[in-house]
């Protein structure tokens, strides 16, 4: 997720090119429209609002909060600039906005998928490449992985093409560098879905290189220094490469232009006809004359301050992203560094003895983790169930994986068949406040013709390391076995008992309010609720657009003059083909007519137009340039 740091800086970017757009547009509808009765924009920009507040707080109560925390962030900065400015500039605003959702992590299910694919795929073709080279090199598999065995005197040296090296992370970087480059050129629309194809062949074709290269420097430098070559050469490394390649691509071989120019300036007889008129826009050539003052009104303060109380009690209500737990202090670095370990780290149980079993380093090593523990929580009467506990301790929360995706996913993922069968898959709540929701999961070995039921959850909590507290992420697993499927019901209620208490022990310093804890338990409902009350004021401005334009379509076919007539027929034209400009209008009409008209003559109508209701004026884009354009308020059939 490395490559979230540079969205701020595209995103920056986008507003700054589009920045005389913007302002342009900020205070255009306000002084160029009349007050509309109905606030259309102001209130679908308030159920947004809600809406992003409402995704927030629900998915701060499910078993994987970041993704829902993600998706209401777009919607919060789509409800904010409906209230703030007007329609003009959320369209101008559609893209940036849009290109936050790359702040969404991808769901972990899907990017094994194609990380296992490209990592097949990768490590054929390096070993392809090896092999035309002379080198003694065989592909094999390990732990599900396919490695690379480069045969030395000294030893075989192992090179396990997994998901870091597939090149998945680096292709998802490298996605948003595509799609920022394809929106900037200055091309054809073909021309831009060319690039964007583009994009993804080279960076694939990177990152064989770099395995590439780092076998051939294992073979002649030793594993030692392919190692450092490898983290040298990671996955910014490759979008940097993959990016400066594409804008060659683009440039040399597409001859696209991906920064602008200042445009030539055009003659335009009319703008000079009578200068003491302080004109913002051109109403022939469309272009920005001069920028009008922006001004706060009474309206747009009291909009800011209720912006700013809503903001306000918000952040006294929120829910953390991630509770700090008060967590096991006895936890230090001597537990998570060497065989030592400590069961203070779990709640005594009344009637269970609590045994520490091994701790599994090899595990450690494959997945990164700084420690993996299991615990049992034996009956003292040993006539009951024992308890498993495993602790998964690790600095970032993707290195521990889902039972659920280790056991059935990734097997097939590999092209294998899973030697279990799923039994159950749930999410139950362990604590309301704040809100804890575990993950049941039960299956059976065929292999084995074993039958496990497991209670996992994940928490966050603050470990003495040395001198220094720091924070980690832990997974923790309550696993037990049973005889007869018939049990797995009274299992789980019994895991869950043990899970409340281990969750309880892991109690987390920062609870939550009253109205958070409801708001979140019903956040489904309210969703649902502003959904339709959205749905329902869309609907209601479509069908009064549509009555407006039927209505204005009489009113086009009771016009006597036929000049009218042909300059809104002129309009329609020009608005479906370019830019409708008056220039634009002026020629289309001269199309229809077959003869020209005087664009002082031509503006004269449109203004009536305009007054009258079947026409409207807007600001378009061209080049990053404000234009003043015209737009019918007919339904043409």
């Amino acid at each position: 997720m490395s490559y979230v740091l540079t969205i701020p800086f595209l995103f920056a970017y986008l507003i700054y090119r589009k920045r005389k757009t913007i302002r342009a547009s900020i205070s255009f509808e306000s002084s160029s429209s009349p007050r509309k009765i109905f606030p259309y924009k102001e209130i679908v920009g308030a159920l947004l609002f809600f809406m992003a507040v409402l995704t927030y707080w629900y998915g701060s109560y499910k078993f994987t909060p970041l993704e829902f925390h993600m998706v209401a962030f777009p919607i919060f900065v789509t409800a904010c600039t409906l209230i703030m400015f007007n329609i003009q500039i959320l369209r101008q605003l559609a893209f940036p906005i849009l290109f936050l959702l790359f702040l969404i992590p991808p769901p972990l299910q899907i990017a094994y998928q194609a990380g296992a694919a490209l990592s097949t795929s990768s490590s054929q073709a390096t070993y392809s490449i090896l092999k035309t080279f002379g080198l003694p090199v065989s592909l094999a598999t390990q732990y599900g992985n396919p490695v690379i065995i480069l045969q030395k005197a000294e030893g075989p040296l192992t090179f396990a093409v997994d998901i870091a090296c597939s090149g998945i992370y680096s292709l998802i970087g490298f996605l948003i560098f595509t799609t920022f480059i394809a929106y900037i050129a200055r091309t054809s629309l073909w021309k831009k879905a060319t690039i964007f194809l583009t994009g993804f062949p080279l960076i694939y074709a990177l990152n064989i290189l770099r395995i590439t290269i780092i076998v051939l420097i294992g073979n002649y430098s030793g594993m030692d220094l392919a190692t450092q070559t490898f983290h040298l050469l990671g996955g910014l490394f490759l979008i940097f490469i993959g990016t400066l390649l594409l804008l060659t691509i683009s440039e040399k071989l597409f001859k696209i232009r991906l920064f602008t120019s200042k445009p030539k300036s055009t003659s335009c007889s009319y703008c000079n006809q009578n200068p003491e008129d302080e004109l913002h826009f051109c109403p022939a050539c469309g272009k920005l004359l001069n920028f009008s003052n922006v001004q706060l009104s009474k309206r747009d303060i009291c909009k800011i301050a209720i912006l700013i109380i809503s903001a306000i009690l918000i952040i006294n209500i929120q829910v953390p992203v991630f509770a700090l737990t008060k967590g096991p202090a006895e936890v230090t670095v001597q537990t998570l560094g060497s065989e030592q370990a400590t069961t203070q780290i779990l709640p005594e149980i009344a009637g269970y003895a609590t045994k520490f079993i091994y701790r599994d380093t090899e595990f450690e090593g494959i997945s990164q983790q700084d420690a993996s523990l299991t615990y049992a929580y034996i009956p003292a009467n040993r006539a009951g169930t024992t308890i498993f506990t495993a602790i998964e301790i690790a600095k970032a929360r993707y290195v521990l994986h889902p039972w659920e995706v280790c056991l059935i996913t990734w097997p097939q993922i590999q092209g294998r068949q899973p030697s279990i069968a799923q039994l159950s898959l749930r999410d139950v709540q362990l604590l309301e406040n704040p809100p804890i929701t575990a993950r049941y999961f039960a299956f059976q070995d065929s292999e084995t013709n074993t039958t496990q039921v497991i209670l996992y959850w994940y928490e966050n909590a603050i470990f003495n390391i040395g001198s220094t507290q720091e924070q980690r992420h832990v997974k923790i697993s309550l696993i037990t076995f049973v005889n007869d499927l018939k049990d797995i019901s009274s299992i789980e209620e019994q895991l869950l008992q043990f899970g409340k208490a281990i969750a309880n022990y892991w109690q987390p310093i920062k609870t939550w309010s009253k109205i958070t804890l409801i708001i979140s338990q019903n956040g489904a409902t309210l969703i649902t609720i502003t959904i339709t009350l959205l749905t329902i004021a869309l609907v209601f401005q479509s069908m009064k657009n549509r009555k407006e334009k039927k209505s204005n379509l009489q009113v086009y076919k009771k016009l006597a003059l036929k000049e009218e007539r042909l300059i809104l027929q002129a309009t329609h034209a020009a608005n479906r083909e370019d830019k409708s400009t008056g220039i634009a209008i002026a020629s289309h009409y001269q199309k229809l007519a077959r003869k020209p008209i005087a664009l002082n003559v031509l503006i004269q109508k449109l203004d009536e137009a305009y007054k009258a209701g079947l026409v409207k004026r807007e600001i378009a884009n061209r080049e990053d340039e404000p234009i003043l354009v015209w737009k019918p308020r007919i339904s043409f059939k």
